[in-house]
């Protein structure tokens, strides 16, 4: 960390060439005789990254960033927020601290919280910048968050625990034991010092097989934002054997679309033909498994058991999109043609033997325009095309 970037002109400079060329800024060198061009080069694109993603610490002042790739790894503010709502007391720990973001909104919930960081340097930076916020709450702790549960004497209220992949040898599909720290391997330990434990894994991460890998799972929680999956949280509960409970939340611009379901709960789904509306569940949904409950919860009917879309003659307050069906008509290229004079429509299929790209070659169809196509298998197993405006 080198403070000599917090002096006031050089923060001055880095902000002043936030939309600079930053290849021919760095060949320009650095101005600065204490700071190199690939330092400042390296404040610029990390603050860069924090404008929409952290915009709290984009506008304080005296901020110090890290490489970029600590940004892309660390939680949203919005993320943030939603894990910080599910924690309260007196004493939380934070075992994988990074960038502290996570920690610093815990501090808002929670009386005393430990931040746990075994890179020294991302370490200082992080209780640098949490001088500027002015909180006082947060004590930081350079070493191995588990080295550190060890040697604790007390009790925590939570532990939290981001583990990282190891690497990406096995594929977009891993378990818990793949990361660091192992939380399977180490569960005892973690509820020696707490009843509590709350665990961000990645979104790729298969539900069911971090289920196996746990104890006392309490709650799934599914956050995504603008449509795309960002994190899966696990609660974990001492000694807890009841049903386990998922949360599904899309935060959008217009309004939080939440979804719950018991997990263990046994419901079938019902099915149909299109009928005057057609419903298409956003991403945290899918990523649940909630697909039959969707249908039973809401009395809507699926089109398929593996369509993953919904159908209802009524127009329901759906958490996804919502259109109405214009036409129903099998996959043909003319009829195509003459429904879609325009020749441009949103694609989406659905349990559908060829991808858009295979479909937008065979009929021409340009992407754009006001129609969305669904090119999907009804409960008949027929190959069928649904031609609808959004809602």
């Amino acid at each position: 960390m080198n403070n000599n970037i917090l002096n006031t002109e050089i923060q001055a400079f880095i902000t002043a060439h936030l939309r600079s060329d930053i290849t021919k800024l760095i060949l320009k060198g650095s101005p600065y005789e204490n700071v190199s061009i690939q330092e400042i080069a390296e404040q610029i694109e990390s603050k860069k990254k924090c404008e929409k993603k952290l915009p709290t610490w984009f506008s304080t002042e005296n901020i110090y960033y890290p490489n970029k790739l600590n940004i892309e790894q660390t939680s949203s503010e919005i993320t943030a927020k939603y894990k910080a709502s599910l924690v309260s007391g007196n004493s939380l720990i934070d075992i994988t601290g990074g960038f502290g973001v996570d920690a610093f909104y815990f501090s808002q919930k929670v009386k005393n919280v430990t931040h746990c960081e075994i890179n020294e340097e991302l370490s200082k930076i992080v209780s640098h910048n949490l001088k500027q916020f002015g909180t006082k709450n947060i004590e930081n702790y350079i070493g191995d968050g588990l080295t550190c549960l060890e040697k604790s004497v007390s009790k925590f209220d939570w532990i939290y625990s981001d583990p990282s992949r190891r690497n990406d040898a096995k594929g977009k599909v891993f378990l818990l034991e793949d990361c660091l720290p192992n939380i399977p391997e180490n569960l005892d330990l973690l509820f020696e010092k707490s009843d509590h434990i709350l665990i961000k894994v990645s979104p790729i991460l298969d539900i069911k097989s971090a289920i196996n890998e746990l104890n006392f799972v309490k709650e799934i929680h599914v956050i995504a934002i603008e449509n795309e999956v960002k994190e899966l949280l696990f609660v974990l509960e001492k000694n807890y054997t009841q049903q386990i409970d998922i949360k599904t939340i899309n935060s959008n611009k217009i309004k939080n679309q939440c979804f719950n379901f018991d997990l263990s709960s046994e419901v079938s789904a019902t099915y149909s033909e299109p009928k005057k509306y057609l419903f298409e569940p956003n991403a945290a949904i899918l990523k649940s498994g909630a697909f039959n409950q969707i249908s039973e919860q809401l009395k809507i009917d699926k089109l398929h058991q593996h369509s993953h879309i919904y159908t209802s003659d009524k127009l329901i307050d759906f958490p996804g999109r919502k259109f109405e069906i214009k036409h129903k008509i099998s996959y043909d290229k003319k009829q195509l043609k003459k429904l879609i004079p325009s020749q441009t429509a949103n694609i989406t299929t659905r349990n559908f033997p060829e991808t858009v790209a295979q479909i937008r070659k065979k009929t021409g169809l340009k992407d754009g325009g006001n129609q969305f196509l669904f090119f999907t298998t009804d409960c008949n197993q027929k190959h069928i095309v649904l031609i609808c405006n959004k809602v």
